[in-house]
């Protein structure tokens, strides 16, 4: 019974708060009445059984005790139209007439008048259910730091008197891309080695997929995201990072990488070309062996041009080298503007090491050490630093 209050709390927390706030009009007063609904089902549920109707259950209960509060608190003035609701029973209630508003709810948390550190916490406490303390946890901050965050962002939300609905058509794509960015934002998160966080991202991925089943970046990103997941135990051995060219193929999720495949599918029949569409094809060629260099270069190309962003060049770079040889992806290297970026000090470092400049690898290496943040990577960079030394050729260096 543990196992299906947990299931049945992960697939119906985020539509019954949507449907909450979407009543109520208030985030606090729907996330305790939600919480109310699932105690009351923790205590009932193993004794009377799990309704047939597990999410309709808990939208009446969560709906009757909301009610109710506000009947005994006469004083809150701006709740008084719900005075006028008729008492509900806890009688479980028709689906037709449980509304999905989990869209409304996911625009709300990322609307762009919401910082993005805002729109991260809210989506993961009201969508994917996680505890503040887990949220805090996941972003390495304090827990009462992410409960004042969540407490400003619902305030700016009723202040600013931002809409629970989904954006106007000529609205739709630019929010819908902040949407994805929060998103992704939580995956990359958990990418890193929090495995519990990546997951949310690829549940919310799921869900925007099922809400919008005809954007084509929407499955862009979830294909995306699985594909890269499907990499989770080849990235890491004994707890430090492996490179992408030494990790153990045989380590690869297939079952995962034919998921995001058939999802990409989907997007490319949908005419995808954006920027998650792309990532995915280039993810989808990463999982291949032996890897089609010149098409994941090409793919970087078109991605270069549609985003003009220089990281997708460095990226491209990579791809040139391994195409063409070292050289080649260098001479494009030595021209972005990416000086306090550590991963192009790495690359570089990479690319002269693979000419027999050791000296210059070396002072790229140590120069990557001063800008990198995170301890796998810093250890990377060390064991590679390390590397050089002990393998140090006097005739191989100029």
């Amino acid at each position: 019974m543990v196992a299906t209050l947990e299931q049945v709390f992960r697939d119906h927390w985020g539509r019954v708060l949507a449907a909450l706030i979407g009543f109520l009009g208030d985030f606090d007063l729907a996330e305790e009445a939600a919480q109310e609904a699932f105690a009351i089902a923790a205590e009932r549920w193993p004794q009377d059984g799990v309704p047939a109707n597990p999410g309709a259950w808990l939208m009446t209960t969560a709906r009757n005790r909301a009610i109710n509060r506000i009947r005994r608190d006469r004083t809150l003035a701006a709740k008084t139209r719900l005075l006028q609701v008729p008492q509900a029973a806890e009688d479980p209630m028709d689906a037709t007439r449980f509304p999905d508003e989990r869209l409304e709810l996911i625009f709300t948390c990322c609307h762009p008048a919401l910082a993005t550190e805002a729109q991260v916490a809210l989506t993961l406490r009201t969508l994917g259910g996680l505890t503040t303390g887990e949220i805090a946890r996941a972003f390495l901050v304090p827990e009462p730091t992410m409960a004042q965050r969540l407490v400003r962002a619902k305030r700016k939300i009723k202040a600013a008197q931002i809409p629970f609905r989904v954006p106007p058509e000529h609205l739709l794509p630019d929010r819908l891309d902040a949407v994805l960015a929060v998103v992704y934002l939580i995956f990359n998160q958990g990418y890193g080695g929090r495995g519990d966080l990546a997951a949310e991202a690829i549940w919310l991925g799921r869900a925007l997929a099922e809400l919008l089943p005809d954007q084509p970046e929407v499955h862009g990103l979830l294909a995306l995201m699985l594909l890269l997941d499907a990499r989770r135990a080849a990235r890491f051995r004994d707890g430090e990072l492996v490179l992408l060219a030494d990790q153990d193929h045989s380590l690869l999720d297939t079952a995962e990488i034919a998921q995001g495949r058939q999802v990409l599918d989907h997007a490319l029949a949908l005419l995808g070309r954006g920027p998650y569409v792309l990532q995915a094809a280039i993810a989808s060629l990463h999982a291949a062996q032996p890897r089609d260099w010149p098409q994941i270069a090409a793919l970087y190309g078109e991605l270069s041009r549609r985003t003009g962003s220089p990281v997708i060049e460095l990226n491209r770079a990579v791809a040139i080298a391994e195409a063409q040889g070292p050289q080649a992806g260098l001479e494009i290297v030595d021209h972005l503007p990416l000086q306090d970026y550590h991963y192009l000090h790495a690359t570089r470092g990479e690319l002269l090491r693979r000419l027999g400049r050791t000296q210059q690898a070396r002072e790229a290496y140590r120069r990557a050490l001063t800008l990198v943040h995170d301890d796998a990577e810093r250890r990377l960079l060390q064991r590679r630093l390390a590397e050089l030394d002990t393998a140090a050729d006097p005739k191989n260096t100029p």
